[in-house]
């Protein structure tokens, strides 16, 4: 069974309805034989990237980049996956005060680093987050577990 990683750091009340949307999107009743595993940035590491088939990612836009604990994650987990994990699926989500350019810029350059596919393009929330970002999360996130479905069949 395909595995799919929700991967987050939700610092805030909005990061953390965004997050509960992408694991209720992966998890999505339409798509079956995809196992999730939702895990905060700072708690994971490179055994979990290479066990998953897929990923999620979430993080808020700091300073005009990427969570310092999504950049942890990779930090960990970019040599061990490296040539290990290229051509996987994977999906952003980003949540800002004002902007999220530079965060989705980041996130992208390391993802492309490691070979993984975009299947999604990145939702990039700015303020409070409104019913059709939540939905759009969702999207995101079964569009990621909807691949791994097809593609390991």
């Amino acid at each position: 069974m395909p595995r799919l990683l929700v991967l987050h750091h939700t610092v805030s009340p909005a990061l953390h309805a965004l997050a509960e949307a992408a694991t209720q999107g992966a998890s999505t009743d339409e798509v079956e034989a995809v196992e999730v595993v939702t895990r905060p940035a700072l708690l994971a590491g490179a055994v979990d990237a290479l066990e998953a088939d897929g990923y999620v990612l979430g993080t808020p836009a700091n300073i005009g980049y990427m969570s310092g604990a999504l950049k942890h994650f990779f930090d960990q987990c970019y040599y061990p996956c490296l040539g290990a994990t290229g051509n996987r699926p994977y999906a952003l989500w980003v949540h800002g005060e004002s902007d999220t350019a530079g965060a989705v810029r980041s996130v992208e350059l390391v993802a492309s680093a490691l070979g993984w596919r975009r299947v999604h393009l990145p939702v990039s929330v700015v303020g409070a987050p409104q019913r059709s970002d939540l939905e759009a999360v969702r999207e995101l996130a079964a569009t990621v577990a909807a691949t791994l479905a097809l593609e390991m069949t």
